[in-house]
């Protein structure tokens, strides 16, 4: 009787042991759910990056104020008549060019 309470016990021990230790555990568990949250995260920066990329999509098809301002802004480009002027930052006096 005492050897089947030790085997019986034994038996126990080793299923615990795997359930919370072991391949396909409860450690590996909380592991994949936290990977399944942070995935989830970046999924919806994606989206919501994509939601601004649609929305630019459309309105480089539809209108064409759009298209003029990356024009103007990514390409330098000016109208037939505007003049382009550029205002640069003066240039830092060196030390030696005060004395």
């Amino acid at each position: 009787m005492r050897l089947l309470l030790l085997t019986l016990a034994g038996t126990l021990l080793g299923l615990q042991l795997t359930l919370w230790y072991g391949r396909g555990g409860a450690q590996d568990v909380w592991r994949i759910q936290e990977q399944i949250a942070a995935q989830r995260a970046e999924n919806a920066q994606l989206e919501t990056r994509n939601n601004g990329l649609a929305a630019e999509v459309i309105d480089l098809k539809q209108g064409l104020d759009a298209i003029e301002e990356l024009a103007r802004s990514e390409m330098g480009m000016v109208r037939e008549g505007e003049i382009f002027i550029q205002l640069l930052d003066p240039l830092p006096v060196s030390a030696t060019q005060r004395e």
